[in-house]
């Protein structure tokens, strides 16, 4: 008896002795800050603003949301969603890395030397620091994306903090994301598509030839299958003799318009937008009511393709009182005038002509002019990240060639909305200005941005190739076999 009350008081110290020594360590915890400090936990979220190189930490309860030149950045795992300048970005927790691209040293016949630069020396590019090409005005600057392009990554090799930047420019393909082909193709198609006397091939047909040949003896071709190389014919009538061999590349395009679908796609291409031709309305102090014409129009009327919904508009509205709708060109002042007519209008109509897309669009969002969007078949820039129809209207062909429905639908929006919309035109402005030096956030940057977003599908595409890739065996150097 007395043993098994020993045994008992025994067990009871023990029991004692391990409440204790827990509750030691327990509170021991309390002093080590590296251990549950709730600064490490997932629920709590920091935000980090970067304004003009100087940061700042904050919860992201009191955080401020970034407007202008900020960019903020969710330092965690999930993907979030930030506001920047006014539209949504999408980030991935930590400062990412610049899209790497591997530029073909291709001859100055292929890009500058088509505006009538000579090379010095052994360099096949001009040295921007000193003097820039200049590129031609008008029409042609409206495709000219292949130059903003090229000096942004000839810039990148000069920038005092490449990291910030959305692209740089690498020398060895190995360690590139992309392969960017330095052809000006919409400028060799509006310069030389016309055939010279005694010519059997436009120089434009010539040159398309032996950028194939060159490409496409490339390694860097032959490993990816071409699928990695960035190729840029903005124009719709660009590289019109060499699209089909060069479909794998990812195209550079204003729209799909001419393309069959197996060549380009939202899957593999990107839609970028035209440079506008008019002037950008700086310091646009205008209202809903000092806009006084409600829609306007001007520009080529009779159209093939899909353009005749241009024609059918034409006779629905050329006797609305506060609607322009006329036939115009570049030419005898055309350009100031669509300025003048866009900036004082409240509503600017793109309508499908040859092709789904047309700078009027663009046209209209530098004039801070609500687009009014009739083209059933258009692509749009950076699609991904921003929302048209807070600054678009979208009207279906088939609705708007039947009698009052367009103009009705137009009169139906109130002044708040229409202000509404020009405010969101303001901020969105910037994503489609083309400019050297590029700036953070404006159509350069933009494009790169939608490139990087195709790397991880390119990669996988590239290594799902070579599961099956064919090899000549070696001969196996094993016993042989005696026959008898």
């Amino acid at each position: 008896m007395a043993e098994k009350r020993r045994s008992s008081i025994t067990k009871i110290a023990f029991l004692c002795l391990f409440i204790t020594t827990t509750m030691m360590f327990v509170l021991s915890l309390r002093g080590r800050p590296g251990l549950f400090d709730h600064k490490t936990m997932p629920a709590e979220k920091l935000l980090t603003v970067f304004n003009n190189g100087d940061s700042q930490t904050s919860n992201q309860s009191n955080a401020e949301s970034s407007n202008g030149s900020n960019r903020a950045i969710l330092a965690n795992s999930e993907k979030q969603r930030v506001e920047e300048g006014g539209f949504q970005v999408s980030c991935n927790g930590n400062l990412k890395e610049p899209l790497k691209i591997f530029l073909y040293d291709l001859d100055p016949e292929f890009h500058f030397g088509l505006l009538d630069w000579k090379p010095q020396g052994n360099s096949v590019w001009p040295d921007i620091r000193t003097k820039i090409p200049s590129y031609p005005g008008g029409l042609n600057s409206q495709h000219s994306i292949e130059y903003w392009l090229t000096l942004d990554l000839l810039a990148s090799e000069f920038s005092e903090n490449p990291s910030s930047r959305e692209a740089i420019r690498v020398k060895n393909s190995s360690e590139a994301d992309l392969i960017f082909v330095p052809f000006f193709s919409s400028l060799s198609y509006n310069r030389y598509s016309k055939l010279s006397p005694h010519q059997k091939k436009s120089k434009n047909w010539e040159l398309q030839e032996k950028l194939v040949k060159f490409v496409m003896s490339q390694k860097e071709w032959k490993i990816s299958g071409g699928r990695n190389h960035v190729v840029l014919a903005h124009h719709p009538n660009s590289m019109l003799n060499s699209r089909m061999q060069l479909w794998p590349a990812i195209f550079i395009l204003s729209d799909f318009g001419r393309y069959p679908i197996n060549v380009a796609n939202l899957d593999k291409d990107v839609i970028a937008p035209y440079k506008h031709v008019i002037k950008s309305y700086v310091n646009d102090s205008s209202d809903f009511d000092s806009r006084k014409t409600l829609l306007y129009f001007q520009g080529a009327i009779y159209r093939k393709n899909g353009g005749f919904a241009r024609q059918e508009l034409y006779y629905l509205l050329k006797d609305e009182k506060d609607v322009h709708f006329s036939f115009g060109s570049v030419q005898r002042n055309g350009i100031r005038q669509a300025s003048q007519g866009m900036h004082s209008s409240k509503f600017c109509l793109n309508i499908a002509g040859d092709t789904p897309s047309s700078n009027r669009l663009f046209d209209a969002i530098a004039s801070h002019c609500v687009p009014v969007i009739i083209s059933d078949e258009i692509e749009l820039p950076y699609e991904d990240i921003l929302d048209y129809t807070e600054f678009c209207i979208f009207i279906r062909t088939s609705d708007a060639v039947k009698k009052g429905f367009l103009i009705n639908r137009i009169r139906s929006i109130t002044k708040d909305k229409w202000t509404q919309m020009w405010e969101k035109l303001k901020q969105v402005e910037p994503l489609f200005e083309f400019q050297y030096p590029s700036k953070e956030g404006d159509a350069v940057q933009m494009i790169w941005q939608s490139l990087s977003h195709k790397v991880s599908s390119v990669k996988m595409k590239i290594n799902k190739s070579k599961r099956y890739s064919r090899f000549v065996p070696r001969k196996r150097r094993g016993l042989r076999t005696r026959t008898k």
